[in-house]
């Protein structure tokens, strides 16, 4: 959530960075500061009652003192208007802070300076492009066809069990699922993450924290008898560890890892797009969040940023990195690198992770600060990304390593999978 102090003292570059990621509702800025002055008004209307309920109250006392009961039943009389006159004023004030908030919610992040003018995927910025071309049999297939023939995943008995787009791994498939989840783990901790295993599901507070509610309630699944919700990524339930804690500026960076499954309903999804693995209801991911000092984030994001691509790169897989376009953002983020590694069977780009610095935004609402050397709380700043998300790096391995004998097995992954080759 943006800061409120910011919006008033800088409307103007507000609306501008807001134009940069298409956001339709500008006059929404001139909505809220105008709201926040009657607020501020109302509040110095407030302060000024209690005032004057102050003054009266040692007057009474005073008074009494002296024997003047009769003034002092006047003074009180005048101490209860007050009162009553603060209270409608305080349930004023209350209504106002609630109705600038539920508008200040309604803002996206502001996009950062780097961020790219565009509306659509087209106007992302290739920053870099790396690894080989798979080198594929001539009777290639794309990967929904491999899972099949070596009887890895099946999409039928998910269809049986829950409904479409809910793949049940089995045997070799569900070795493989394991072993990356491990070797993805294992390459975080190493490079300084703390290991966690959060719930899958989260209440409205913590959905809230991230920026999921209200921005995306309906790509949720929920459960209305408990109000909780099924996460859509780990980064919900791990950046909320924190939520409403002060911490130490030696404490920061905090960078914490978790595997979680994810669920998204993703409605309205169809199409060659959502064959196979390319798009499902419920995939395996593995994440990575920091928490950091706000003169570190960016540094922290390229950081994050080299640590994905090195374990992509591990997996021998071809990438590329894009710099995501004002259109194309997520609500939250202040600027986003995706991955996307090539599919060879299918001849197409297939996201694989997003990296993104969300600067205070989130942090504001979950209120997780630290305090500086001269002990004046700030807010720090989170960032997270993909390292990595299963479904599409399986797509890309089992379509890049087919062979006429079998699945060849990234070198990285052969310790955890036991063998070279799946067949």
């Amino acid at each position: 959530m943006l800061q409120l102090a910011f919006i008033r003292q800088n409307r103007d570059l507000v609306k501008e960075r807001l134009a940069v990621k298409n956001f339709a509702d500008l006059n929404l800025v001139d909505e809220i500061i105008s709201l926040d002055e009657k607020r501020r008004k109302t509040q110095l209307e407030n302060d000024e009652l209690a005032s004057k309920v102050n003054a009266a109250s040692k007057e009474i006392g005073m008074l009494m003192g002296k024997g003047e009961k009769e003034a002092a039943e006047q003074k009180k009389t005048e101490v209860a208007q007050y009162k009553e006159s603060s209270k409608q004023i305080a349930d004023e004030l209350a209504a106002l802070e609630q109705q600038v908030n539920d508008l200040l919610v309604k803002l996206p992040n502001l996009p950062s300076t780097l961020v790219p003018a565009g509306k659509t995927p087209e106007d992302n910025v290739n920053v870099k492009e790396a690894g080989a071309d798979p080198v594929l049999p001539a009777n290639a297939v794309p990967h929904w066809d491999l899972i099949k023939q070596y009887d890895i995943v099946n999409f039928e008995l998910g269809v049986k069990i829950t409904g479409s787009g809910f793949p049940v791994y089995k045997g070799k498939g569900a070795k493989l699922q394991r072993a990356l989840i491990s070797y993805f783990l294992d390459y975080n901790t190493a490079a300084g993450y703390t290991e966690y295993i959060p719930p899958y599901m989260v209440n409205e507070a913590t959905a809230y924290g991230t920026g999921q509610l209200p921005d995306k309630e309906g790509q949720m699944y929920y459960m209305p008898a408990d109000n909780f919700y099924m996460i859509p990524t780990a980064e919900v339930p791990v950046t909320n560890i924190y939520r409403d804690d002060i911490l130490k500026e030696t404490d920061l960076p905090i960078k914490m890892t978790a595997y979680t499954p994810c669920f998204r309903r993703e409605a309205g999804s169809f199409g060659a797009d959502v064959r196979g693995l390319n798009r499902v209801h419920q995939f395996d991911k593995v994440e990575i969040v920091q928490l950091v000092h706000p003169d570190k984030s960016y540094e922290s994001l390229d950081e994050m940023v080299a640590h994905v691509e090195k374990l992509v790169q591990s997996l021998g897989l071809k990438y590329r990195i894009l710099r995501l376009c004002g259109g194309d953002m997520s609500f939250t983020s202040a600027l986003t690198y995706d991955f996307e590694v090539w599919s060879g069977a299918q001849k197409k780009w297939l996201e694989c992770s997003s990296v993104s610095n969300f600067e205070n935004y989130q942090t504001n609402r979950m209120k997780i600060r630290f305090k500086d050397e001269k002990g004046k709380p700030q807010l720090a700043h989170s960032l997270n990304g993909s390292s990595l998300a299963l479904p599409r790096i399986l797509a890309a391995l089992l379509e890049n390593n087919q062979t006429e004998n079998g699945i060849v097995i990234p070198e990285v992954l052969r310790p955890y999978y036991g063998a070279d080759i799946l067949q």
